[in-house]
């Protein structure tokens, strides 16, 4: 099968180290990314999680755009109820203007973070709401028309996708004409149903046909067992977010000490049944799988393991996988 398979990056701080240190390999992964001939890399914007460093998404955007040349670079996405839309307009139309025909603008209605962290970003308990989310992305959209006084937003305007976990986005993305984004990595489940809307409710608009792409949690290596070892601990750190505490990646021995209770291993054993965990053949078989189902038009992968050359490899095995859908940088 065929689709574009493109890059989601969190910056993930592990156990032991510093978030120097996961910026810094994530401008080595998008540079290794490029190299390989992945379409696209994204950045996603959590807030106040000590697991997680790219909350200053548009800073780490340009940075990125500036340590490659032909990949595309984006956010996964700007959760724009957090923000003033003119500001998020003037910050991507300089990205755009600096980098023209590479940047993406991913927006999302979730505020990515905690109720006390979304007051201190929105600076007022009215603007917590979501429900004028339509109207936000209307607004942004406006300050990009040529001819506008929002410089450098005038005329510069990238790409624009919505990103969702259910279907109001896919809704409103079908009806406004815009590419759609599932998040199928932490709500898969609702990957299908939530595609099947966006298709149903499409109407022309920046786009003349529908163009969905899922995320999907991935984590390859050379067998199933290691593979499934290099996965655990992220679906620590996610057990250890739900319950409150969110923390920096641990590290395999942490991971293996815990102490689990039954609760804990279902919901862990539920959130790793959702990703694409395996060795080669078992990575191609249900990414494939996947694929067929969904009816995608491309594939984001997104892979949080431990060790840096660990990440590196899970993507070289995929790209290894799909020869016939990447393009290898000469860079």
């Amino acid at each position: 099968m065929s689709v574009p398979f493109s890059v989601l990056d969190l910056a993930p701080v592990v156990s032991g180290s510093t978030s120097g240190q996961a910026l810094r390999n994530t401008l080595d992964l998008a540079r290794h990314a490029e190299r390989l001939g992945f379409h696209r890399y994204w950045l996603a914007e959590h807030h106040a999680m000590p697991g997680i460093a790219s909350s200053a998404t548009a800073v780490l955007i340009g940075q990125v755009a500036a340590a490659t040349s032909e990949m595309r670079v984006g956010s996964g996405g700007v959760m724009l109820p957090n923000h003033a839309p003119m500001v998020v307009a003037e910050q991507f139309g300089t990205l755009e203007a600096l980098y023209p025909g590479r940047i993406d603008l991913g927006l999302g209605r979730a505020p990515g973070t905690d109720q006390a962290t979304a007051l201190a970003l929105r600076r007022s308990p009215e603007a917590l709401s979501v429900d004028d989310f339509p109207e936000q992305v209307a607004e942004l959209r406006g300050y990009f028309a040529a001819g506008g006084k929002v410089t450098p937003a005038a005329g510069n305007e990238p790409p624009v996708w919505l990103l969702g976990s259910s279907g109001y986005s896919a809704r409103l993305a079908g009806l406004l004409g815009l590419p759609f984004a599932f998040a199928h990595h932490f709500s898969a489940q609702n990957t299908v149903p939530a595609l099947s809307l966006y298709r149903e409710s499409f109407r022309p608009g920046a786009l003349d046909e529908p163009y969905s792409m899922i995320g999907v949690s991935v984590t390859a290596a050379d067998t199933d067992e290691r593979a499934l070892e290099l996965a655990r601990p992220q679906a620590l750190a996610f057990l250890r977010l739900r319950r409150g505490a969110p923390g920096p990646l641990p590290t395999p021995e942490e991971t293996a000490a815990y102490p689990y209770t039954a609760l804990d291993r279902q919901m862990i054993d539920s959130r790793l049944a959702d990703q694409v965990i395996g060795g080669p053949e078992t990575v191609r078989r249900r990414m494939d799988a996947l694929i067929e189902r969904s009816g995608v038009d491309e594939v984001m992968v997104v892979t949080q393991v431990y060790d840096h050359a660990d990440r590196l490899r899970s993507y070289d095995i995929l790209a290894d996988l799909y020869k016939d859908s990447f393009a290898p940088s000469a860079v």
